[in-house]
């Protein structure tokens, strides 16, 4: 047998293992089939034959799987509905978090995310991920603001930090981290309007701490106000949790999950909630500022 897909057939026969682990499905051929490893037709027959392996054996199989640069499973759609449960392992290469996310689960829920940091022994589960991204965390700091996303059904408590700084050119610069570009162009706009606030002369870079990507609307609030702060040189209190969506109107949006979001922030210490319930547009929240 020259072909490595049977090669890891028979292997698994012979040696009747408890877990299989095959890294990864696109190096995976069979001579049954015409074209080269990784192809529609040879990615689609051999996770199928390594399907019906783990369900007459009752052997649990991994297949690990490329990713594409948006991030998506790499190969034919088909790949994902064969599979009874598809992981995406996420992080930063230059932090230590690595997050474990579900995006399918035949057998139970995808809104859970397991969270570790990498260390020289291994992946370590971090019980307590929101103490850990807040680690080191500079008092007062201008610019600085909390807000709580939620990570599947998980509230994580995560730093927000803006600059604002005075632009050298006629085209003022608008740079994001772990934030989308567009809806950060969108707040400055609505703080411009509403806020009262003049950043047409201003470069705005907004980083989020830790290498989590803020993508729910939620965290919309904590970076205009990490904005207005560095702009006004003021620090918001250290005690204080923000979050909220922004609408285009320059109203504040009540957001999901608000009583997860409130408990995780309260456990940590963090007494004064600024979301929707506490004010409904800009202007009141930059009350806070000013």
């Amino acid at each position: 047998i020259l072909w490595n897909g049977e090669k890891i057939y028979v292997a698994i026969a012979k040696e009747k293992p408890e877990l299989i682990i095959i890294d990864s499905i696109q190096v995976i051929s069979s001579m049954d089939f015409p074209g080269t490893a990784g192809s529609i037709t040879q990615v689609r027959y051999c996770a199928e034959k390594l399907m019906e392996l783990a369900k007459s054996s009752n052997v649990p199989v991994i297949l690990i799987g490329h990713v594409t640069k948006d991030g998506s499973l790499a190969g034919p759609k088909v790949l994902e509905h064969l599979v009874d449960t598809v992981l995406y392992f996420e992080g930063d290469q230059f932090q230590q978090f690595r997050i474990l996310r579900s995006s399918k689960n035949r057998f139970g829920s995808v809104s859970e995310v397991g969270i570790f940091e990498m260390t020289e022994n291994g992946l370590i589960e971090i019980l307590n991920p929101s103490e850990q991204f807040l680690e080191g965390r500079k008092k007062d700091a201008i610019g600085s603001a909390i807000t709580v996303t939620m990570e599947g059904t998980r509230p994580l408590l995560v730093e927000v930090q803006a600059l604002v700084s005075v632009s050298h050119f006629g085209y003022p610069k608008r740079t994001a981290n772990g934030f989308d570009l567009n809806r950060l162009q969108i707040l400055i706009a609505v703080l411009e309007k509403y806020g009262k606030l003049n950043l047409q002369n201003q470069d705005v870079f907004v980083n989020v701490v830790g290498g989590i990507k803020l993508s729910e609307p939620a965290s919309d609030l904590a970076v205009l106000m990490a904005i207005a702060s560095s702009l006004l040189k003021r620090p918001l209190n250290g005690h204080s949790c923000i979050f909220g969506e922004v609408g285009l109107s320059g109203e504040l949006r009540k957001v999901s999950h608000n009583e997860k979001r409130r408990k995780e922030a309260e456990k940590l210490g963090f007494k004064e909630i600024t979301n929707q319930e506490k004010c409904k547009e800009v202007w009141e929240v930059l009350k806070i500022l000013k």
